[in-house]
């Protein structure tokens, strides 16, 4: 099929003048595409493009040195199905690192995430704990807030000094007082140092962690100057776009050069760029309505547009687990608000149906409309909407649907444009769909997309449009970039007309073989490691094709020490190991250089004479953003990760799992296996449906 518009590999490149490219696609932009400005900044553009590069070609040269002078070792092209250094080289020249993106050439790690077409949305399959399990975990939590009201009671007394701001003092009442900081004080404070964990570097792939130290407890840490770098597994960058290196990347350079570091401006005043505008209207096609809106903010997105559409006279009915800023907005509306049992389609429609025949409270006088808001994918639990039987409800009742794809969209569905696409839905059918950049685009903000008359009166209500300032230029670009790669806007005139003239795209970008390529391999790895964690006997939530795997602890305690064993691998050796390979300094250090080698050199796990153990860094998530009893660790799965990664996890939480008995659970059907069989049955584990036992291996 034929691209449309110039690429690297094209002979027309972008410091050709205007008349030698006819078979460029004009921009819908009002006021982008002047001749005369073209005409006026060709030779100024290309020297930038070529300066761009040459500064790209000098750093990749310093990290092959770098990469070189710490030992990596590289095998020669031909003998083997790794590139021979740590970069991917693709067809176009586009390279990657691989600490950024792992390389993963076998086709047979990739899946399509995509519902049965007018098939029901089955339960998710999420296995109860034992009492005994949530008794000791009352009790754990009843020892902890028993020791810290005594140690409250006697420090009063005997450190006064240290109690001071917590207390009434010269007539100033205290902005925190002892009773509303309890929590943070003396539960929270016993582990901090799993919270709020400092990384430097490109957060992708994998994360350097600054080490630090604790002499007091984790009141407070010192930094002791090293980093580590360690497998990440807790950020959401589902598509992998957090790259120091690529397509985006060189786009989000060049608009650099062009269009510096802000708008400094809102968007009704001075800061209404033609990026924004252009990126609105990407953001529109990508999502499949009329028109969008951009924040800058994620959680402003919510909570400064629910009060638009809703307001006195209006019922907003919730799901229980929507996330804060739905929460935010709707007490911000002044609406009235009922909320119903997550994901529960017969308490939801039993809501509806009292609502509606009984109006508002006391007068009784119908409802000026009843707007239903739920996420599409939610983010504590790992669920997904049942878009399809909400559809019905909302013929059958006439209330409008808002949905928010803030971790949906880009992770969901064939062509990545969120749950309508993944249960085959029209996305015109919703009302309003609600999404964030920072997820699936390596980016910033949020959108908000609709018909173009509710649209139009967004911008002009919305505060966070009236009054908050514009996205950063960069940060467009990396919006604009990414959904490019993903729809693959090459193959479609009109498509790659919303492009920026000067946007210069890898082939494999504008073709959207790379997009395509990003969303299978994010599918395949989010089964495969739902899958392997049920079969290993550990309780976990969500549904399979869920980009966020939650891994229920329970305990206070184990939360701490999960976060810890899986940063430090030997933490979880019998301790006879541990001590002999602590003992024996020279042989430690090696091993840790071979586990550090593994995550920035794709050769290294074929050439390690043992199973590597690389430090994961992971979220542990407790109250209060999620219940009491039900304290998790939540993987987040990217398509930077392979095969290999996903096997590292699921051998870390194995090891650390048995030392914490962390496995609560049966394996689902056909029982629990050893982590041997699911390290050798990726694809039986990808392709299982969690109801029919799997057969035995031959």
């Amino acid at each position: 099929m034929k691209a449309w518009g110039r690429s690297r590999g094209d002979s027309s490149s972008a410091g050709s003048s205007p008349d030698a490219s006819e078979g460029q696609a004009p921009s819908l932009t009002t006021g982008s595409t002047s001749a005369s400005v073209e005409s006026l900044e060709s030779v100024q553009d290309q020297h930038q493009r070529r300066l761009m590069h040459a500064i790209m070609d000098e750093k990749l040269k310093a990290q092959r040195a770098l990469a070189t002078s710490n030992g990596t070792k590289h095998i020669a092209n031909g003998t083997t199905g790794h590139p021979p250094t740590s970069f991917d080289s693709s067809a176009d020249g586009t390279q990657l690192v691989h600490s950024e993106f792992a390389f993963c050439a076998n086709q047979n790690y990739r899946y399509t995430s995509q519902h049965p077409p007018g098939a029901p949305l089955p339960d998710p399959i999420e296995e109860e704990p034992s009492y005994v399990i949530l008794l000791t975990t009352y009790v754990s939590y009843l020892i902890l807030i028993v020791i810290g009201h005594c140690r409250d009671f006697v420090g009063k007394r005997l450190f006064p000094k240290s109690y001071r701001h917590l207390v009434e003092s010269n007539g100033y009442a205290a902005l925190n007082s002892d009773f509303d900081s309890f929590y943070t004080r003396r539960l929270k404070a016993r582990l901090d140092d799993c919270f709020s964990r400092p990384v430097t570097g490109v957060c992708g792939r994998t994360v350097m962690t600054l080490d630090r130290t604790t002499d007091d407890f984790y009141q407070s840490f010192t930094y002791t100057g090293g980093k580590t770098r360690t497998l990440n597994i807790s950020a959401y960058n589902y598509l992998g776009y957090a790259q120091s290196h690529g397509g985006c990347a060189d786009a989000v350079l060049e608009c650099l050069k062009m269009y510096g570091t802000s708008s400094f401006g809102s968007r009704l005043g001075a800061g209404s760029l033609d990026l924004q505008s252009q990126t609105e209207k990407m953001v529109a096609r990508f999502v499949g309505q009329e028109d969008a809106i951009v924040v800058s903010m994620g959680f402003a997105t919510n909570s400064t547009t629910i009060p638009v559409i809703a307001g006195p006279g209006t019922l907003l009915i919730s799901d229980e687990l929507n996330h804060a800023s739905i929460r935010f907005g709707a007490r911000l509306s002044g609406a009235h608000i009922r909320q119903y049992r997550h994901n529960d389609m017969r308490e939801l429609e039993k809501l509806l149906r009292e609502s509606i025949s009984q109006g508002m409270p006391r007068t009784h006088r119908p409802w000026k409309k009843i707007v239903l808001l739920v996420e599409g994918l939610y983010s504590m639990e790992g669920t997904l909407v049942n878009l399809p039987k909400l559809m019905e409800l909302k013929k059958k009742y006439k209330f409008y649907l808002y949905v928010d794809e803030a971790h949906s969209i880009g992770a969901l569905g064939p062509r990545g444009r969120g749950v309508c696409d993944y249960y085959g839905i029209d996305p015109k059918s919703v009302d309003i769909l609600m999404g964030t950049f920072t997820k699936s685009f390596g980016a910033a903000g949020g959108y908000i997309c609709g018909p173009k008359a509710l649209i139009d009166r967004i911008r002009l209500t919305n505060h966070a449009n009236v009054y908050g300032e514009t996205l950063a230029p960069p940060i467009l670009t990396q919006i604009i970039a990414s959904m490019a790669g993903i729809m693959g806007v090459g193959r479609n005139v009109q498509e790659h007309a919303l492009l920026p003239p000067w946007f210069d795209l890898p082939p494999r970008m504008l073709d959207g073989s790379e997009g395509k390529e990003r969303l299978r391999r994010l599918a395949f790895n989010a089964r495969y490691l739902s899958s392997g964690l049920r079969k290993l006997g550990f309780i976990v939530y969500g549904h399979r094709d869920s980009p966020i795997v939650p891994l229920l602890i329970f305990h206070p305690g184990k939360m701490a020490l999960f976060s810890r064993m899986m940063l430090d691998r030997s933490k979880a050796l019998p301790p006879s190991q541990r001590f002999a390979s602590e003992e024996n300094e020279e042989e430690y250090q090696r091993q840790r250089e071979e586990e550090t080698r593994y995550l920035h050199d794709p050769t290294a796990s074929a050439k390690a004479d043992r199973p590597l153990r690389p430090p994961i860094v992971v979220v542990v998530v407790a109250y209060p953003a999620t219940p009491l009893i039900s304290s998790r660790v939540r993987f987040c799965v990217s398509a930077a990760h392979n095969v290999d990664d996903m096997q590292a996890v699921l051998r870390a939480s194995d090891e650390v799992g048995s030392v914490l008995s962390m496995k609560y659970g049966s394996g689902g059907a056909g029982g629990r296996w050893t982590i041997d069989e699911v390290l050798a049955r990726p694809l039986d584990l990808v392709s299982w449906d969690g109801h029919t036992p799997l057969p035995a291996k031959m």
